[in-house]
């Protein structure tokens, strides 16, 4: 692979493309209101923070197909102030709130002091090639190149989905009896690349919806009130049918990279 990882600012015809990509997120997680409103805008007002992976071409070129080479992944990041008066403490409310935080800031004219990441994503065709990781360190790099001296992360463990029942204060420092690492894959990434799992981000994200609408989101019934398991999901989905909606609240892992 011809791997070229890339700032958006330094290659801004990539700002469709990276959102083209073919990924593994449950449609669910579309419809979080804070990322929804959010997300899209990190590219036009954070395109420092945005990284690019392009297989093929550095240059925008004339071939039809992939005129800028293919996108293979993504890692979008946001800086923010962790140290302004009121906060000081990584957020219970974890990937939501630091996407509000940042985008506060930015309105009013708080300098950060942090990068959190949001989120790195890999094209399914470039899947089991080491690319989340090769992402990861390139944010770590490009934080550093901006002036900051750590980044820290609202994990979402890539494994969890398949204890949803577990516990997710167990289940975030569970190790391994080999080498004392992670259980969780992801998790096991980011303590290889240095970070320290800090907390329990417990009520990271927040999706609710009509019960019309997490059936046709996961193809379950959703036909009894009480937990609901979904293909994807990190905990169950909480389901009030007599009342006529559902709620996911998803955990994540705080990590702090010190870099």
């Amino acid at each position: 692979m011809d791997l070229h990882i890339t700032t958006l600012a330094e290659r801004p015809e990539l700002a469709g493309d990276l959102w083209a990509m073919k990924d593994l997120w449950p449609e669910f997680m579309m419809y979080d209101p804070v990322g929804w409103a959010n997300v899209g805008r990190i590219v036009a007002d954070f395109p420092e923070y945005v990284l690019v992976a392009t297989d093929g071409p550095t240059e925008p070129a004339t071939d039809d197909v992939n005129p800028h080479g293919k996108v293979v992944a993504r890692a979008l990041s946001v800086p923010f102030a962790l140290q302004a008066d009121g906060r000081g403490e990584l957020p219970d409310t974890g990937w939501d709130q630091v996407l509000l935080w940042a985008f506060s800031d930015l309105r009013h004219g708080r300098k950060p002091d942090t990068v959190s990441a949001i989120e790195i994503t890999v094209d399914t065709s470039a899947l089991g090639k080491g690319l989340s990781g090769r992402m990861l360190a390139a944010m770590r790099d490009n934080a550093a190149r901006l002036g900051f001296s750590e980044v820290v992360a609202p994990v979402r463990p890539n494994a969890k989905h398949l204890e949803p029942e577990a516990s997710i204060h167990e289940y975030a420092f569970r190790t391994r009896e080999s080498d004392g690492l992670p259980h969780d894959p992801w998790l096991r990434v980011h303590v290889r690349a240095g970070a320290t799992i800090e907390k329990v981000a417990p009520a990271s994200m927040t999706v609710s919806g009509s019960v019309e609408q997490w059936r046709a989101w996961t193809g379950k019934p959703f036909d009894t009130d009480g937990p609901v398991e979904v293909d994807g999901a990190l905990v169950p989905v909480h389901c009030e049918v007599s009342r006529g909606y559902g709620v996911y609240v998803e955990p994540n892992v705080w990590v702090r990279h010190r870099i």
